[in-house]
């Protein structure tokens, strides 16, 4: 290599989650162009565009900077390179020239833009087929996760992304649903659920029970169980009224002892009756000072870190007002709460707004959750714009499930047969598809994702 050729400088942006033969022949080649300066992309980054990778920033550093070829290790904070090639002015750009098409094929041409300005040059290697860092991700978590991997990813979701989607789960199918998920948008953006909300509501109906907190902490964690043995994603447990202090400690315990990233606790006490069913005698929320005592009881049975606590106000639905929901907000992050759910259940949310405006301009607020049931025609940019960091979709898999198995079971019977059910059901092929365990006697499945 002369002289002239090793004075130059090559940029590569890479993730260095899981390292493959594709990712060493980039920077092999790269090496050969000159002086390697690595973007390694950010946990933002990254969730910008597709899960968290499994390790943190600080750990795939370590590994970059120890490939061989790197000159440089430098953060990339966005899936955009236009501020690392500006600053860093790189001879080349090595990228493998799949993203020639798919959801960086927006970047590319950016890229291009860019390096004109000091012509630069874009190198595209093939790409390495038969292998791909996708592929190796999903493969991965098909293996599955552990209780303390599981557990912490929440938090890190928050801390890179400026909001989470959230979907209700109240079995392991429909958890399944959750996390094989996926929309690709016309601009390249791929949109995914970040977590499951184990629901009491959709738990308690898929057993046929009234959401009264009839069903037990022992039946719930049945579900619990049957939905983390078939997901990898972090999971929010709807923990109703939370019953006694001493009781929540111990559930507290039990969900972080599992994996689960965090707890929402409702501020009623009584017998616990759905928020969106109606006002009325079995509706009553607590005193400030109890409620507080519950959560600073959680907190002091919290292990680790990385185990939430969100208090659910119910001031809205019991028509107490703004002001009231305010100053508890504010009384519940002073004992301790890891953020706060508002609940509404009016079609029109002006109340909810309210709240998310005012207390967006406190300086000591902490997580906004929503959840847009009632108010369904809200953008989630729309909460966004009011600060609200976690959107969960409570309970609307279920809600769909009901009408087309009733209406399966209906065409049965005024048929006498099931043929006519059939374009409402999954072919078994496809049925099978949604467990990678149920192989066909191929080996291959029936072509393509069946959710």
């Amino acid at each position: 290599m002369s002289e002239n050729t090793a004075r130059k400088t090559v940029y590569v942006a890479i993730a260095v989650d899981l390292i493959h033969p594709g990712h060493i022949n980039i920077l092999k080649i790269a090496g050969e162009l000159g002086d390697i300066i690595l973007g390694l992309l950010t946990d933002k980054a990254i969730a910008s565009y597709k899960r968290l990778p499994f390790m943190s920033y600080e750990q795939r550093k370590i590994i970059a900077e120890n490939l061989k070829g790197v000159r440089q290790v430098v953060p990339q904070e966005e899936l955009d390179y236009t501020p690392n090639l500006r600053k860093y002015r790189p001879d080349y750009v090595v990228h493998g020239d799949d993203w020639r098409e798919g959801p960086q094929k927006q970047v590319r041409e950016r890229v291009i833009e860019v390096l004109h300005e000091w012509n630069g040059q874009l190198v595209e290697p093939p790409y390495t087929k038969g292998i791909s860092s996708t592929e190796l991700i999903v493969r991965q978590r098909e293996i599955g996760t552990t209780p303390g991997f599981r557990l912490a990813q929440l938090k890190r979701l928050l801390s890179v992304k400026p909001q989470i989607r959230v979907l209700e789960a109240y079995n392991g199918l429909s958890a399944l649903i959750v996390e094989k998920s996926s929309y690709i948008a016309e601009d390249g953006e791929t949109r995914t659920f970040d977590a499951i909300w184990l629901s009491s509501l959709t738990d308690s109906t898929a057993k046929g029970k009234p959401d009264i907190e009839f069903v037990d902490s022992t039946s719930r964690a049945n579900t619990l169980s049957d939905i983390l043995e078939v997901t990898t994603l972090p999971l929010i447990y709807d923990a109703d009224t939370g019953s006694y202090p001493e009781h929540f400690a111990f559930l507290v315990r039990r969900l972080e002892r599992l994996g689960v990233s965090a707890v929402i606790v409702e501020d009623k006490i009584g017998l616990k009756r759905n928020s969106l069913f109606g006002t009325g005698a079995a509706q009553r929320q607590d005193n400030i000072d109890s409620f507080c005592h519950k959560i600073r009881t959680g907190k002091s049975a919290c292990v680790t870190r990385d185990f939430m606590i969100f208090a659910r106000i119910e001031s809205l639905i019991l028509k107490q007002g703004v002001d009231d929901a305010l100053k508890r907000a504010r009384a519940y992050l002073e004992a301790g709460a890891d953020g706060i759910m508002i609940h509404g259940k009016d079609r029109d949310p002006v109340e909810v707004f309210a709240f998310c405006d005012a207390y967006a301009k406190w300086n000591g607020k902490k997580t906004l959750i929503a959840v847009p049931t009632a108010f369904s025609q809200v953008y989630e940019q729309d909460l966004l714009a009011r600060g609200v960091n976690i959107v969960i979709y409570a309970n609307h898999l279920l809600r769909s499930a009901y009408p087309a198995m009733k209406k399966t079971a209906e065409t049965i019977l005024k048929n006498k047969r099931a043929l006519e059910t059939d374009k409402y059901c999954m072919s078994i092929p496809d049925v099978l598809s949604i467990i990678s365990e149920n192989n066909l006697p191929s080996g291959k499945s029936s072509g393509g994702n069946a959710l």
